[in-house]
Formats: C-alpha cells, structure tokens, sequence
C-alpha cells in the first residue's frame, strides 16, 4: 500500500518542518505544504488543488496539521479524500479567540463593524470579515481524527478543546505542562511518542 504524509505547519511556521516525521512514517512519503493561505477563505481555493494533486498516486493519505493549519484544513479539507488526520494543538473555536483579541485590544463588535479592520498592538489585525465567516461557516469534519493538546495551551480553553474532541469523536491526548507551541525537547519527545503510539502507524 502505497502512503503519503503531508504536514501543514501553524502561523510562522513552513514546510521544512516536515523533515521532523519523516522516521516516524519510514514507510511513507513525507511532504511539506508550504502555503500561502492567512484566512479560512483563500486556505479553501489554494488547499484543495494542491491536496488532490499530491495524493492522486496514494492508497493511504495522512494529514498532520498544526494550530492554524489545522483550523485551514478543517475548513478547507473536509471533502478531501484522507484516511486520517493528526492534530497538534488545533485551533478549534475561532470565534472565541477572535473575541479574546478583541477583548484585549479593547474593540467592541460595532467599531470592528464599522472599521472593517483594526491593526493590534501585539501583532494582530482584527477583520469583520474573518469573524463573519467563521461564524457563518462552522467546522464540520468527519474524517478519523486524534488530537495533541498542550494543558497550558494560551490560545484554545481545555473546554473548548475537550468539546470539540468529543463532538468529532476524536480521541484527546493532552500533555500535563504543555504549551500550544510543541518545541522543547520534552515536548518533541511527548509528540514523537504519541504518533509512535497510535495504532495502525
């Protein structure tokens, strides 16, 4: 049977990232996707091409995404032909993270509304149309799935998490102590043991 794996790293991350799991998957090709993609909508027209074009050959399909990029391939994969997917530290509830930054910047729904974009003084850009469409377009994901998740994740609750988990009928896998970023050499361990563990690797 013929395997592909493709990884599809989180915000400032890039494709090299890949090279960490090719000698966890020796029997399968190992890829990179080093996309351009900074919303859910342009991830949906750039994803699906490239996706379809990489696994054309493969009996057996992998996807491993971290944080944004997992939230990308929920909303831009989910008719995709994968046998299963391996999430690290997923962002899973948008909407509430868009409000958390608003919140901190002190901008209320209507000046967003009205000012369309709001530059952050820690690095974000909030944009009315990104909160739109996450709330107009729910995640709806079928495919096998299991989720890496970090106790002290900064971005998404272990309520929300454990929801989401439990509602895609995804097995959880949290590490005591682990941030959203996996990027210690503990954590790198915990991560490698965990894809070591998964039945059917």
């Amino acid at each position: 049977m013929k395997s592909i794996v493709i990884y599809i790293h989180g915000k400032g991350g890039d494709a090299a990232e890949a090279e960490h799991y090719k000698p966890l998957f020796p029997e399968a090709d190992v890829l990179g996707f080093d996309y351009r993609a900074r919303t859910p909508w342009e991830a949906k027209a750039e994803f699906p091409p490239f996706f379809e074009k990489q696994t054309a050959t493969y009996d057996r399909v992998t996807l491993i995404a971290n944080s944004i990029g997992a939230f990308f391939s929920m909303n831009a994969l989910s008719g995709a032909r994968i046998s299963r997917a391996l999430w690290i530290s997923p962002i899973v509830d948008m909407e509430t993270l868009i409000g958390n930054m608003m919140d901190r910047a002190s901008v209320t729904e209507e000046e967003l509304c009205r000012r369309r974009k709001i530059p952050t003084d820690f690095g974000e850009t909030l944009s009315w149309d990104y909160l739109c469409y996450v709330r107009e377009h729910p995640i709806v994901w079928n495919i096998p799935t299991r989720i890496l998740y970090g106790e002290n994740d900064c971005l998404t609750s272990p309520e929300a998490i454990a929801d989401f988990s439990e509602r895609i009928r995804a097995p959880l896998t949290v590490m005591k102590q682990g941030e959203h970023w996996f990027h210690t050499e503990e954590q790198m361990r915990f991560l490698d043991d965990w894809i070591k563990g998964i039945e059917g690797l």
